[in-house]
């Protein structure tokens, strides 16, 4: 049907415009030609015959005589079930003025690691062999090693590779640490990194030995793909793609398959971050974000995780 008309045709054939306030009786903007376009649709769906035309300088949909009251209720039900469509973007937190501490304990892995390369004696006279105390070693993970899930987290093979990861793995950490504050997020980044471990370990059966930070890496840009997802639920097509595009990026650039690297653990990392910034983000919203004193408990705890599982490395590992 072509909705355009001449507007004496219209009015010879005693058709009536369609009133600004759809006979609310209240007032109302005069709709434009989008506005237009969109009732005639919803009167063509409903099977109403209308046109188009310009009257008094607007765009108004006309509709015959006999068909105006049933065309008024059809917009009124319309207008009433999108009122608010589509929803606003919701608020957005202040970010949280923690960008230094995140630093530092990202500069605390890389001073972590120029200790596991100096050959120190920390028990008898033999220097530590701190890959074979804490690599992700899958046999001895699923032997009852439980702490390797943990302290290969902390291991890399040499600069390049914990470069990469400080590199390109801090922005998304810094970033997650500012949105959630710094004990909620460490928590989600550990447990997403330790479950992508333990994951990988029992995917490879027992003949698989890996180290680094990378599958917390994953975890935390799959977390933060949660995060986007929860908030912006109501328009999925703006705000999905960044958070996989990214996921998909850094498997390119860090997830092939090497000898101290391991897609396995990568993949793992990401979808338990998703699981676990679902949880999060639900419980934020309903709640709110952990106040002080609970993000420094929670801070302290994933500490106390880390420091345990050395300790159970040094001591218990033959």
């Amino acid at each position: 049907m072509n909705r355009e008309s001449d507007n004496s045709a219209i009015l010879e054939e005693n058709w009536l415009e369609i009133p600004y306030d759809l006979g609310a009786g209240n007032p109302a903007r005069v709709p434009d030609r989008q506005q237009s376009d969109l009732w005639a649709l919803v009167l063509e769906a409903r099977s109403i015959p209308c046109r188009m035309g310009r009257h008094e300088g607007a765009w108004r949909v006309f509709v015959p005589a006999d068909r105006i009251g049933e065309a008024l209720r059809e917009l009124r039900l319309f207008e009433e079930e999108n009122r608010n469509w589509p929803p606003s973007t919701p608020p957005s937190n202040p970010l949280a003025e923690n960008t230094l501490a995140t630093v530092s304990v990202l500069l605390l892995l890389a001073t972590f690691h120029n200790i596991t390369q100096l050959g120190i004696p920390l028990t008898g006279n033999s220097p530590v062999d701190w890959p074979a105390l804490g690599s992700a070693d899958s046999a001895r993970i699923l032997g009852g090693q439980w702490w390797r899930t943990i302290t290969a987290l902390t291991l890399h093979a040499d600069w390049l590779h914990l470069s990469g990861n400080l590199a390109i793995g801090g922005i998304f950490i810094v970033f997650l640490c500012r949105d959630l504050g710094s004990g909620l997020a460490w928590t989600l980044l550990l447990g997403s990194g330790v479950l992508g471990n333990l994951a990988n370990a029992f995917l490879h059966a027992g003949n698989h030995n890996s180290i680094g930070a990378s599958t917390t890496v994953f975890g935390a840009v799959g977390i933060l793909a949660a995060i986007t997802m929860m908030r912006h639920r109501n328009h999925p097509r703006k705000r999905w793609a960044l958070p996989i595009a990214a996921a998909l990026g850094l498997l390119a650039l860090l997830g092939t398959e090497g000898e101290n690297t391991d897609l396995g653990a990568h993949l793992f990392g990401f979808v338990f971050g998703v699981g676990l910034g679902l949880v999060a983000e639900y419980l934020v919203g309903r709640y709110g974000r952990p106040g002080r004193g609970l993000n420094v408990l929670l801070s302290l705890s994933s500490a106390a995780l880390m420091v345990s599982a050395w300790w159970a490395a040094l001591a218990f590992t033959p």
